[in-house]
């Protein structure tokens, strides 16, 4: 009698598969985070082959700080309109023109905790009961405390001691009203993960992920982009590096590393030889030492 065996890729696809069928199956009107980043690419990508031949059964949503790279809008735009499905856009600055959150200033002002707001507005306006993000267990420590179902009170507020037990992958998705989940396909993928099944399943890219040329000054040690959103300190230098972006997030926090790794193949290469986690190059995680789990509990991603 012959035996099936599953690669690990395949081990991972088939779980995050089963994690997406089981959102359908408990949700009225899930929505799955889009930044453009590799991770929510990939949740979509996994969404398109759990549902083939149908197209993807849930609304994107992207939160729009106002300061993304354009490599990242146009990329968004230009999936979209190939998948066909509907985009839902929460936009920072609508927030900071209502008065519903006050703009940082400073050399080290950032809009990525000024999301926080923005999210919840929108879940509560267009009544999502559950948004499905690439959050990973092994990119932060609060992220690795995480379930596949994470639970959010009225408030959008997360409880890392109060979390349901998901025991023989059984998951409890039941809310009261105003309550919703957030819940996370790849929770138990790698960064080394991702890559290799970008590259196993030729995933397309932003080319920000690809070292390239580009304008960087040297900043909480990292490349940080030249934008016209980004401060600088009387004695910081513009300078033009051949960089790549290891994860995405707002212009003027994100990070870049020297490097030569131009394609899916030197990528996995170079990844597999780090020994820095991948958000080591974000600022908005040195703030402080609980800065992302202090974030999640208000309500972020």
């Amino acid at each position: 009698m012959s035996k099936y065996y599953l690669s690990y890729l395949e081990e991972l696809e088939s779980e995050a598969i089963f994690v997406l069928r089981e959102v359908w199956a408990q949700f009225q009107n899930p929505v799955i985070l889009f930044s453009g980043g590799k991770d929510s690419i990939v949740v979509t990508h996994l969404a398109k082959k759990a549902f083939y031949p149908s197209k993807i059964p849930f609304a994107l949503m992207h939160v729009d700080t106002g300061h993304n790279f354009p490599e990242t809008i146009a990329f968004r735009d230009k999936l979209i309109n190939e998948l066909g499905v509907q985009l839902i856009v929460g936009s920072v600055q609508d927030s900071i023109d209502q008065g519903r959150v006050a703009e940082e200033k400073g050399k080290s002002a950032t809009r990525n905790a000024l999301q926080i707001t923005t999210l919840l507005d929108a879940i509560e306006e267009h009544k999502i009961d559950c948004a499905i993000g690439g959050g990973r267990r092994d990119e932060e420590k609060a992220r690795a405390k995480e379930r596949f179902f994470s639970h959010r009170d009225d408030f959008g507020q997360w409880d890392p001691k109060n979390q349901r037990p998901e025991l023989w992958n059984l998951f409890n998705g039941k809310y009261f009203e105003g309550e919703h989940f957030r819940v996370f396909p790849i929770s138990n993928w790698t960064e080394m993960d991702v890559w290799n099944y970008i590259l196993q399943e030729q995933i397309e890219i932003p080319s920000l992920y690809l070292a390239h040329e580009r304008e960087v000054v040297w900043r909480n040690h990292s490349w940080i982009p030249n934008s016209e959103f980004l401060t600088l300190d009387p004695r910081e230098k513009i300078v033009t590096k051949k960089i790549r972006f290891r994860t995405l997030g707002d212009i003027t926090i994100t990070g870049g590393i020297e490097s030569e790794a131009d394609t899916l193949e030197k990528i996995v290469q170079e990844v597999s030889a780090m020994r820095q986690t991948e958000r080591g190059n974000r600022s908005d995680d040195k703030r402080s030492e609980n800065a992302m789990e202090d974030r999640k509990k208000m309500g972020y991603f």
